[in-house]
């Protein structure tokens, strides 16, 4: 499946996540690094180097889970998966804030950076709304303790960071999200593509098929009858049977290589010789010259499909194609439509289809006092 998203480490031919994406995440730990020096010199240099090696641990700790869940996250993108199990994210933003705190009472004000990576994975793991709330809390909480701790300077620096971090994750969460609704459109449209494509065969090996075989089927069985009372037309009707079937194979070829195209003389052609085969009277046009060039193929399928329907569901006595420069009826003196909807199956409806692409209506009517028609018109 192509995609207009430019390819490379950072991001897929399909435009999900690339293997090096995860360091959009790592890159930004460098705002850990005051927390760091100040837990390493608390550690190594401080008169109480329990709580260094603790905030040391902490920070390590906050760093790699941190890492650990944006990378989760992004591969649940890349598995087209949007949103978070909230028991997930709970665990997640829980386990983040815990972190933030023994930094926080390890190392003081420099362990408040954590709140910023809390802010960020809110928004890749919680509803939008939900994730606004806390970004708002965080914001809160960072100015409660920044006026009331003593030692911790003005907050402002930090609640700004905390929202416009916020602020950017939900634009490039919005981003990935629409890229991921994309990609499952192009999905859908491939599927749905191939799924009319394999209807449209469907129609097609009816439209071919059904005709040729229902000739096959009739002549078959006139060459039965004929065995022991004509020996010479049943030898000829044979004949005709390895030729249709030839025919036939042909056809099946043309239609699975794709060729659709069909001509009008030759369906008028096939139609003569299958209703005398049948026995039925048949009254078609000895010429096509008035059909322009952009309806033969329409006017050949009706031929073919109204006299496929004579044939089999009439049982009429006589045929009848009417042709002119716009239309085209086949109609005949037989029973007319059953009440089990046979002639209003697969074949009309793919006529219809075809007639509707055209540009023209196909209309099915009852004679009067008996008989059916069947008519496509340009319009």
């Amino acid at each position: 499946m192509s995609s207009l998203t430019p390819t490379g480490a950072w991001t897929s031919r399909d435009g999900r996540p690339g293997r090096l994406g995860v360091l959009f995440a790592a890159v930004w730990l460098v705002f850990l690094a005051d927390a760091f020096r100040a837990a390493w010199d608390l550690a190594w240099q401080g008169t109480d180097p329990l709580r260094g090696w603790v905030g040391l641990l902490a920070t390590l700790s906050f760093a790699s889970v941190y890492v650990a869940s944006f990378t989760w996250v992004r591969r649940r993108r890349q598995r087209m998966q949007l949103g978070v199990e909230p028991a997930a994210a709970v665990a997640v933003l829980g386990t983040l804030l815990a972190l933030t705190v023994v930094m926080c009472v390890c190392v003081g004000e420099a362990g408040a950076s954590g709140l910023v990576y809390v802010a960020v994975l809110g928004v890749l793991c919680l509803p939008a709304r939900w994730a606004a709330v806390l970004t708002g809390v965080l914001a809160l909480v960072t100015e409660v303790l920044g006026h009331t701790l003593a030692g911790w300077s003005s907050p402002a620096g930090l609640t700004f960071a905390i929202c416009t971090a916020a602020f950017a994750m939900w634009g490039v969460s919005q981003l990935m999200a629409r890229n991921v609704e994309l990609i499952r459109a192009e999905e859908a449209n491939a599927r749905l593509a191939v799924a009319d494509e394999r209807n449209r065969f469907a129609r097609d090996l009816h439209d071919i098929l059904g005709h040729s075989l229902t000739v096959i089927t009739v002549k078959a069985e006139l060459a039965n009858r004929l065995l022991d009372v004509d020996p010479e037309r049943a030898r000829a009707e044979l004949l005709d049977l390895e030729r249709l079937s030839r025919d036939a194979l042909a056809d099946v070829r043309r239609a699975v290589e794709g060729y659709r195209d069909l001509t009008l003389p030759g369906e008028l052609a096939r139609a003569r010789e299958a209703l005398r085969a049948a026995e039925i009277d048949a009254d078609l046009p000895n010429s096509t010259d008035e059909v322009p060039s952009e309806l033969r193929e329409l006017f050949a399928w009706t031929v073919r499909e109204g006299v496929t329907n004579v044939i089999r569901h009439s049982g009429a006595t006589r045929c009848t194609v009417r042709l002119g420069a716009s239309a085209v009826e086949v109609s005949d003196d037989g029973a007319g439509p059953r009440d089990d909807g046979v002639r209003a199956g697969t074949g009309l409806e793919g006529l219809r289809e075809r007639a509707t692409a055209a540009g023209a209506v196909l209309v099915t009517r009852t004679l009067d006092p008996r008989g059916f028609a069947l008519s496509v018109s340009a319009r």
